[in-house]
């Protein structure tokens, strides 16, 4: 597959202060914006108490759009309570009562990215018919018969074709302390609730300043938008089924806008000796994303019985055929 994007971006972002105290974790990166009188000690991201007072940046992007907090601190515990409860058979067991810690809901940066795609695909279309066929086979008496039967046949021919259309509402993080495949899992957001920024929308909250570079955060959008623009060629494509598809896809007139969207950060600790399980959540929809450690211990016991189960079936088939 070949891939192609146009150089050049549109649209500029606004610069300006941001009232607050700005914060800078040591550990992971991370740079936070929150009130005079809220200031905080230990990092969202990572809980590392590495956090410094920096000086302000004159010219940091303010962001263009705020999606606000729907869950609150308490609601999000009830959900990820229920979350850690519902862990499947083979995940730690301590889970269920796992100490929830070091909740936070930060106002996450992200860029939410269009633009317009023109394509030039090819691909093997596939027209399905029916056609009737002779066979032969034996029957339970050994002897010889012929029968027929219907089978489905696939005609394939090639199509070429050019394509434009628009990737809209393509979502990603401007943050190093929240990976765009996290973002990803908990997503989407309702951008109908998209409000112009205001510092007001965002205090007492955290808020982070954008980490990644714009040409970083782009290059994320513009990996995203192919991948939407691949899945809409494939449901473009006519007949009963396709094979093959190829296409050369350019991206133009490209704008991007800084937005604040709601996540709560937290900390399962389901065993002192173990690292605690970082989960984040969509603070608007509530969905849930956070790697639950496997039980080295009831992978090993259902591994156990399924192993001894096999000896069994063997040793009685064995058995059996020294008896007949």
């Amino acid at each position: 597959m070949n891939e192609h994007v146009s150089s050049g971006v549109d649209g500029a972002h606004p610069t300006g202060d941001v009232a607050g105290v700005d914060l800078r974790c040591d550990n992971c990166g991370a740079a936070l914006v929150v009130e005079a009188s809220a200031r905080t000690t230990r990092c969202p991201y990572c809980a590392s108490p590495a956090i410094v007072e920096r000086p302000p940046t004159p010219d940091r992007p303010v962001p263009a759009f705020t999606l606000p907090f729907v869950f609150s601190a308490e609601r999000a515990t009830e959900l990820v309570r229920a979350w850690l409860r519902s862990r499947g058979f083979f995940r730690d067991p301590k889970l269920r009562t796992a100490v929830i810690d070091e909740m936070r809901g930060v106002y996450v940066p992200a860029y939410l990215y269009s633009a317009i795609a023109r394509s030039e695909f090819a691909a093997e279309i596939g027209e399905n018919y029916l056609e009737r066929e002779t066979y032969t086979e034996r029957d339970s008496n050994g002897n010889t018969v012929t029968r027929t039967r219907t089978v489905t046949k696939t005609e394939w021919r090639t199509l070429h074709g050019r394509r434009s259309s628009y990737v809209m509402d393509i979502l990603v993080t401007a943050s190093r302390g929240l990976a765009n495949a996290e973002l990803e899992r908990i997503e989407p957001f309702d951008l109908r609730q998209l409000r112009r920024y205001e510092p007001a929308l965002v205090a007492g909250w955290l808020a982070e300043e954008p980490t990644l570079t714009v040409a970083a955060c782009f290059e994320l959008a513009r990996g995203e938008a192919l991948a939407s623009v691949g899945r809409a060629l494939a449901a473009f494509m006519p007949g009963d089924t396709h094979r093959g598809l190829r296409h050369s896809t350019t991206l133009q007139h490209e704008s991007a806008a800084l937005v604040h969207v709601p996540v709560w950060i937290l900390a399962a600790r389901h065993d002192p000796k173990k690292p605690p399980v970082r989960i984040v959540m969509n603070g608007q929809s509530g969905e849930i994303f956070g790697l639950a450690p496997l039980s080295a211990l009831r992978i090993a016991a259902v591994i156990g019985i399924v192993v001894l189960f096999v000896v069994a079936v063997v040793f009685y088939a064995r058995y059996r055929g020294g008896v007949a």
